[in-house]
C-alpha cells in the first residue's frame, strides 16, 4: 500500500499507515440515513463537535442530499444550511473540515468560512467553475465515480467492464484535475460506492479496490450504511434492514474492514465513535 501525505495550510494528514476516518454531517432534511436529524443550526454544530470529539481526522459538511432521487436543492438553501454550521466549527475544532457540494459558490464561500477542503461527486462534471476554484485555493479536493446524476444513478445501473470504466473514468478527471492547476498530492479519488451501481458492482469494488490505489493517488471509500449492505442484510426473506438497524452497523464495519485491507486510505462513515477503535485494530494488522 502506498502512502501518503497530504499537506495544506495548517493542515498535516498522514495516509496509510493509519486509517484516516472522514465524519459525515448532513446538515440536509432528507439524506438516507440521518436526514433531518441535524438539519438545525445547533444539532449540526452539536454533532459536528461530537464527530471531532470521538476521533475524526476530517469533518465533511453537506447541505444537498446526494441519495437516490433526492430532489436539488437552490444555491441558497445549500448556503444557508452549511455556511453558519462551518462559521462555528471552525472556531472550536482542530481538524480540517470538507464541503460536500457540486457548486462553486457553495465551496467558495464554505472556503471562505474556514472549510479546507473540496468534496464534489461529480468529480467537477457538473459545474467547471469548482476546478477553477480549487486551483485557486490550492484546496484538496476528492473527486467520485458516479453512473448518471442522484435522480438516475440507481435506475438499471450497467457496465460493460466495471473495474475498467470506473478506473479509465477516475484516471481522466484526476489527470483534468492536475492539468486545471491543482496538484497532484492534493487530489483524493472515490470509487461511488452506491453511486450508479448495483448490489454486485458494490461488491466488485471493494473486492478489487487494489486496482484502484494503483492509479497512484490516496483513495476514499464511504459504504457507511448504504443500501447495498441493508439488501444483503435483509435476504431472501426480504425483513427489513434499515440505515439505523444494527445489523446495518455491522455491515458497515464489515464493508470498512474490506476497504480499509484493500488499499483505502479514508472511509467516510456516520458513527466515528464506533469506527475508531475498530480501524485502530485494523490498521495494527494491516502494519504488523
Amino acid at each position: 500500500m502506498t502512502d501518503f501525505t497530504l499537506e495544506f495550510g495548517r493542515y498535516r494528514l498522514d495516509l496509510g499507515p493509519r486509517t484516516c476516518i472522514m465524519g459525515i454531517l448532513n446538515a440536509t432534511p432528507d439524506s438516507f440515513s440521518d436526514g433531518g436529524r441535524f438539519n438545525s443550526f445547533d444539532t449540526a454544530v452539536r454533532q459536528g463537535l461530537k464527530l471531532a470529539k470521538d476521533g475524526a481526522h476530517i469533518l465533511d459538511i453537506g447541505g444537498e442530499s446526494s441519495r437516490p432521487f433526492a430532489a436539488p436543492v437552490s444555491e441558497q438553501e445549500e448556503l444557508d444550511r452549511v455556511i453558519p454550521v462551518i462559521e462555528a466549527l471552525v472556531k472550536q475544532i482542530s481538524i480540517p473540515i470538507s464541503i460536500d457540494t457540486v457548486k462553486s459558490a457553495v465551496a467558495r464561500h464554505a472556503l471562505d468560512a474556514g472549510a479546507s477542503m473540496i468534496n464534489d461527486i461529480t468529480a467537477f462534471e457538473k459545474d467547471l467553475a469548482m476546478a477553477d476554484l480549487a486551483a485557486e485555493r490550492q484546496a484538496p479536493v476528492i473527486l467520485m465515480h458516479m453512473k448518471g446524476t442522484p435522480q438516475t444513478m440507481q435506475v438499471n445501473p450497467d457496465y460493460d467492464d466495471l473495474m475498467t470504466e470506473i478506473i479509465a473514468y477516475l484516471a481522466s478527471r484526476a489527470d483534468y484535475a492536475v492539468r486545471k492547476g491543482i496538484r497532484k498530492d492534493r487530489v483524493i479519488l472515490d470509487p461511488g460506492i452506491g453511486f450508479g451501481k448495483t448490489v454486485e458492482h458494490n461488491l466488485v469494488l471493494l473486492h478489487h479496490l487494489e486496482k484502484i490505489t494503483a492509479l497512484g493517488f490516496p483513495v476514499l471509500v464511504g459504504p457507511s450504511r448504504k443500501s447495498f449492505i441493508q439488501k444483503i442484510l435483509s435476504g431472501k426473506e426480504k425483513t427489513p434492514v434499515g440505515p439505523d438497524h444494527v445489523r446495518t452497523e455491522y455491515g458497515t464495519l464489515a464493508a470498512v474492514a474490506a476497504s480499509i485491507m484493500n488499499g483505502a486510505h479514508i472511509v467516510r462513515v456516520h458513527d466515528v465513535e464506533k469506527l475508531k477503535p475498530f480501524t485502530r485494530i485494523l490498521d495494527s494488522i494491516r502494519n504488523a
